[in-house]
């Protein structure tokens, strides 16, 4: 039975995650800020099926929380075979509204600590010549679009980028885009979702399960939607210069900055 570590696991694309990975009889290491979600969940998949559900508080915007997540990654005793870097939230505001603070916060989650556990993971699979890691990134990181874009484009160039240095050893990663989830990520940051249009949306459940199917098959990048391949594939054709002015102005509309 292999173990998955799953960041940010209570809520939205993480916690479909741990239900995807417990159903199919994986033991799990859940990690997020909450202890008592952490515990609910874990005594919820282990009731329901029968696995191994072990809980790690931790704050990955805090080098304390992103140094315990890593000691575990790289426990040889107690190996863990998948890790999803799902931890992530938006800030509301344009660049320049937002505080200093607030974005070298979300820099230090969506890469500081997934570099940093990547590293640990991958060091430790390499050594038994197997594993996997999942870095759940954004569509927004095709776009020009803001600081949450750009840290989201950081991960996709760097997980593309580490997949072909250690193509051969076993070791696989893979960077996750999704557009719209239904999650807790907007209310979360405080932004109103009646705008966006219904077709947009993503079941988070599907989405797991799509990705995983793509890590399976060996893919360093994931659109797990053909709606949203479509819209990538279409931005492929525009202009840059109106790429920018359209993201903008949707960005303003509908998501994160």
């Amino acid at each position: 039975m292999t173990t998955a570590l799953i960041t940010g696991s209570t809520a939205g694309i993480g916690a479909a995650f741990a239900r995807r990975l417990a159903a199919d009889g994986h033991n799990l290491v859940l990690v997020a800020r909450d202890t008592k979600r952490l515990r609910e969940q874990a005594t919820e998949l282990h009731d329901r099926h029968g696995i191994e559900a072990e809980v790690l508080t931790a704050d990955l915007a805090e080098d304390e929380g992103i140094e315990a997540v890593a000691a575990r990654l790289g426990d040889r005793k107690s190996p863990v075979d998948l890790l999803i870097n799902n931890a992530g939230f938006g800030n509301k505001g344009r660049y320049l509204d937002v505080s200093m603070a607030d974005e070298l916060r979300m820099l230090k989650v969506h890469c500081e600590a997934v570099l940093r556990l990547t590293s640990a993971a991958t060091e430790a699979m390499r050594e038994r010549g197997r594993g996997g890691v999942v870095n759940v990134a954004s569509v927004a990181a095709f776009v020009p679009r803001g600081t949450y874009g750009a840290s989201k484009a950081w991960v996709v160039q760097f997980t593309q980028g580490a997949a072909r240095d250690l193509a051969g050893s076993g070791v696989r990663l893979m960077a996750l885009c999704p557009g719209f989830v239904r999650t807790e990520f907007h209310d979360r940051a405080g932004m109103g979702t009646d705008n966006i249009p219904g077709w947009m949306w993503l079941d988070a459940d599907k989405l797991a399960a799509a990705a995983l199917h793509d890590l399976a098959r060996g893919k360093t990048l994931s659109i797990p939607d053909p709606r949203y391949k479509a819209l990538m594939g279409a931005a492929k054709l525009v202009p840059r210069g109106m790429l920018g002015a359209v993201s903008s102005r949707t960005g303003r509309k509908y998501g994160p900055q």
